[in-house]
């Protein structure tokens, strides 16, 4: 039993190691192709206009997007499934 927990505990320790010099070694589309363009053209990468990757923010925009969202095919929900525009009730009464 003894046995098989070190084995294991190897293979936990060997495969964590692995993976933190796999994510030196595979960075990701904006650090290898999106900078490296960007310093050929002459310009740095520079600090965002509001900042994302900490907190909640990123989760609250996505909120935010999916209610924006949610509401426009709420209202188009006529249009959307019948796949013609909404008529008010004026227009479909006949005039005399």
């Amino acid at each position: 039993m003894r046995r098989h927990a070190v084995i294991m505990a190897s293979v936990f320790l060997l495969s964590v190691g692995s993976l933190s010099r796999a994510a030196e070694k595979w960075q990701g589309v904006d650090e290898t192709v999106v900078l490296k363009i960007a310093r050929e053209h002459g310009r740095e990468a520079r600090k965002p206009l509001i900042d994302t990757s900490e907190g909640d923010l990123q989760l609250f925009m996505f909120l935010l997007a999916g209610t924006a969202g949610g509401f426009a095919a709420g209202y188009c929900w006529r249009a959307l499934l019948d796949g013609r525009k909404r008529q008010d009730d004026k227009s479909s009464v006949p005039r005399d």
